[in-house]
């Protein structure tokens, strides 16, 4: 297996992940658990069985780490911080900087982005997983029974098995989009050359992250996007926040617009889009960001009895599909698709098919985040979800700007939002737009995992100055709303006696 470019780095992550002189192991009578797909999901079902004790097996046909390493979080992070600095490199004059920005290095941006990369791919080495006690195969897994799955002529027996192999960029059907030839985020980081100018197709969290990045390296941005907002999923102010920002820098944006055909000319590709009338644009990349495909094909399922749609595996509120011995977890069977969340049904499906767990899916508290500038994150209900299901909630938000950290950073333009059940002070919902909404999220988490009201963040102690106690002056919000006329009236009896 090759990798383009075909670097030092990308070598070093080939030799980790899909060793070319690998010989897979004579599998054993019979497993405790086989994971199919050596993403998060297959990785943790596997490491966690042998840990405990079990006999597990990894199969993995392409290469281990899956989309998270080698075309997801991983690089795109790496990108993103690159763009970050190019972009408050030049814009210094706030904190009385003077001077020419430098200029942006876009193949050592990408060099940097393949060796970190290549770093971290250690973690998920064929060889360190052997080494901890899993059996590695590299090659197609399909299911020759209801109870064993073969690679190649192996057959690999099994009393559990969690079907984990994910899912790849949707590209939409748009007539002349092949033979123009587009960029997804599997391609897009093979780039050693700057597009100098670059069309967006999609406006969710990847194409709003790329979008802005390329276009703080350099390139002459179009984010193209059907709907009218940029990140639907998100808080109305948040997505309107962030159409803003990427407006602000100088990204033209096409809400409403759909894409119409394509076409490759001499002066570039070419992107007719729709909306009352047509409009072309031309670039010399177009990048499609519009979602995500089931990893189902080739696997056989029929012959496991394991039903399934375009939309991937189905699955019950346990993880379990309809046959009982094979559970799924990531991005082949959850609209939730993310790493984290991949993480999380890989630990309950083990728990749910070996130990007689009954973790399910519906209570597991998933937030999420998009990796702008600034970050939207987020948990539970947004204000919408809770009114178009019946959730009658109190809101309590703090703007930035009035956070003495973020004043001083200057990044003041977000704001944090928590809702409640109305009158019990029990979070449902958070959203926080900030540099950093990404790291402050998980505090909401916690409270909501622990089912602990919002009034005790009021009694956490927080680093002064931090950005984070945005969320403590939320709860002192919350707090005060319990301060009625008759509590009012009793503490001011209490100090007239102390007095």
């Amino acid at each position: 297996m090759q990798l383009i470019p075909n670097d030092e780095h990308n070598a070093e992550l080939v030799r980790h992940a899909a060793p070319p002189d690998w010989k897979n192991p004579t599998p054993r009578d019979r497993y405790h658990i086989v994971a199919i797909g050596g993403g998060t999901a297959g990785i943790i079902s596997a490491l966690a069985t042998a840990g405990l004790g079990g006999r597990a097996a990894l199969v993995e046909r392409h290469l281990l780490g899956g989309d998270c390493l080698n075309y997801g979080c991983v690089p795109s992070k790496a990108l993103l911080r690159a763009a970050r600095a190019a972009y408050e490199s030049s814009h210094g004059e706030q904190f009385g900087l003077r001077g020419p920005p430098p200029t942006v290095d876009f193949p050592a941006v990408m060099e940097r982005m393949r060796r970190l990369r290549a770093e971290i791919s250690h973690h998920d080495a064929a060889q360190r997983f052997r080494d901890l006690g899993v059996d590695v195969f590299l090659g197609d897994a399909r299911f020759t029974a209801a109870d064993e799955v073969a690679v190649g002529d192996a057959a690999l027996p099994f009393a559990r098995c969690v079907i984990a192999t994910g899912g790849r960029a949707a590209v939409p059907d748009i007539p002349g989009l092949a033979e123009a030839g587009c960029l997804t985020n599997e391609t897009v980081f093979s780039l050693t050359e700057l597009p100098r100018r670059l069309i967006v197709i999609g406006g969710g969290p990847i194409g709003c992250e790329l979008a802005q990045a390329f276009r703080r390296f350099g390139s002459d941005v179009h984010l193209v996007q059907r709907g009218e907002r940029l990140l639907p999923k998100e808080d109305h102010d948040a997505a309107d926040l962030i159409a803003a920002q990427l407006a602000a820098e100088g990204i033209q944006l096409h809400l409403g617009w759909s894409p119409v055909r394509a076409a490759n000319t001499p002066a570039g590709k070419e992107l007719t889009i729709a909306r009352d009338a047509e409009q072309t644009l031309v670039a010399d990349a177009i990048l499609v960001a519009v979602g995500r495909r089931a990893n189902v094909e080739g696997l056989d399922l029929e012959t496991a009895g394991v039903d399934h749609s375009a939309a991937g595996v189905e699955v019950d509120d346990f993880l379990r599909t309809s046959n009982p011995s094979i559970y799924a977890a990531g991005d082949v069977c959850s609209k939730y698709q993310f790493t984290h969340a991949a993480d999380a049904m890989a630990r309950a499906s083990v728990r749910n098919s070996l130990f007689f767990g009954r973790q399910r899916l519906s209570r597991l508290v998933i937030p999420r985040a998009t990796y702008t500038d600034p970050e939207v994150a987020h948990v539970g209900l947004t204000a919408t979800e809770a009114h178009e299901q019946g959730v009658a909630i109190d809101s309590y938000r703090q703007p930035f700007s009035a956070v003495d950290r973020a004043v001083l950073d200057g990044e003041t333009q977000g704001f944090a939002v928590v809702h409640t059940r109305r009158g019990t002070g029990h979070i449902v919902g958070a959203t926080i737009v900030a540099s950093h909404a990404g790291e402050m999220i998980g505090e909401i988490t916690l409270m909501m995992t622990r089912g602990i009201k919002l009034g005790k963040l009021s009694d956490v102690i927080h680093c002064y100055p931090t950005q984070v106690e945005a969320l403590r002056r939320i709860a002192d919000q919350y707090q005060r709303t319990r301060l009625t006329p008759m509590a009012a009236r009793m503490l001011k009896m209490i100090l007239g006696w102390r007095a």
